[in-house]
């Protein structure tokens, strides 16, 4: 049984692998980041504690007063390879981080600048979908409730961007109004997996102690317009969604914490690309998520104890933390961080 008063909360980075640092700070700036710890580790440690026979120097992106969905630049002296890049949504492995903005079609505006500027981009037209099961209101007479949701590749960048209208969550993402493009922290990362029965998910629940806050809700290709363009739903294709959460947070969609895990879920009979050897540390891109907790001992003994792989020893990361790695179940890497 996990502690009444677990002391792990949503998740804290998503990692992103690079050789070069100022175009991507210059990039997030415009998210609402900015530089906060830098860090480096040598290739001995860095193969103890991320499997990668590279030197490490790390730069986090803090956003605002946030605690969770902020960012950790690695640059890597020798990258394993080139990352996801610009692959499908639909693989195994596959690793994006969602945020909310108050203006979605201005995001749209860059990208759309950026392909006539002969950049390496691919996106989707914002598109409406009503998230929350509510009653339909008159067409220009009562408001209409529901997101405006964009998909955004780039070589080093997987995104979903969301613009609500006409509701709130008040944990759920804090915009920073004074950036650029009026942006919050990481509401969300994503992982795509095939595991009909579940089990491996059971994971973050019994041994982490996430909050599953979501359960078997199902998206098709006739029923969401940008689910079918994010994740390349073919006719008479569906996955669905599981969602971990903050234990703080509430299955109560107006109480809930950002910081959540959100799995794409496709059915096993589907034959997915298998990507998970470009969506780990010491590839460019992103490649780890990152979860903080207190009494890291803890966490070790039951990780260790678990279904999880590839359990390194607690060791001291980049920014004197201590902090270990492991392989979940369903094949994808992670760290954890003492706070």
């Amino acid at each position: 049984m996990m502690k009444k008063n677990p002391t792990i909360k949503g998740i804290y980075e998503v990692c992103i692998g690079i050789t070069e640092t100022l175009s991507m700070i210059q990039y997030w700036q415009q998210f609402g980041y900015r530089i906060g710890q830098t860090g480096e580790l040598t290739a001995p440690i860095v193969k103890n504690l991320y499997g990668v026979n590279s030197n490490l120097r790390s730069i986090r992106l803090e956003h605002q007063n946030i605690d969770h969905g902020i960012i950790r630049l690695m640059a890597w002296e020798n990258p394993t390879n080139e990352g996801l890049e610009m692959t499908s949504m639909k693989v195994l492995g596959n690793r994006w981080g969602t945020t909310l903005t108050a203006d979605v079609l201005n995001i749209l505006n860059h990208a759309e600048d950026a392909q006539l500027a002969g950049l390496p981009i691919k996106y989707t037209f914002p598109q409406w979908e009503m998230i929350f099961k509510m009653e339909k209101g008159r067409p220009f007479i009562d408001p209409v409730v529901g997101v405006r949701e964009m998909m955004l590749l780039q070589p080093l960048t997987r995104q979903v961007l969301f613009q609500r209208f006409n509701y709130t969550v008040p944990e759920y993402g804090k915009i920073n109004h004074h950036s650029t493009l009026k942006t919050s922290q990481f509401t969300h990362a994503g992982m795509v997996v095939q595991d009909d029965s579940k089990e491996t998910l059971m994971f973050y629940e019994d041994v982490l102690g996430l909050l599953r806050s979501r359960d078997d809700s199902e998206t098709t290709y006739e029923s969401s317009e940008a689910g079918r363009q994010i994740f390349d739903l073919q006719p008479g294709e569906k996955f669905i969604v599981t969602t971990f959460d903050d234990p703080r947070s509430s299955i109560n969609w107006q109480e809930a914490r950002s910081g959540r895990m959100y799995i794409i879920r496709f059915p096993e009979a589907m034959k997915l690309e298998s990507c998970f050897e470009y969506s780990r540390p010491g590839c460019l891109g992103m490649s780890l998520y990152t979860y903080r907790v207190e009494n890291i001992k803890y966490y070790f003994d039951r990780v260790k104890n678990s279904a999880a792989t590839e359990v390194t020893d607690i060791v001291d990361n980049e920014f004197g933390e201590q902090s270990f790695s492991f392989v979940a179940p369903d094949g994808y890497f992670w760290n954890l961080v003492s706070k």
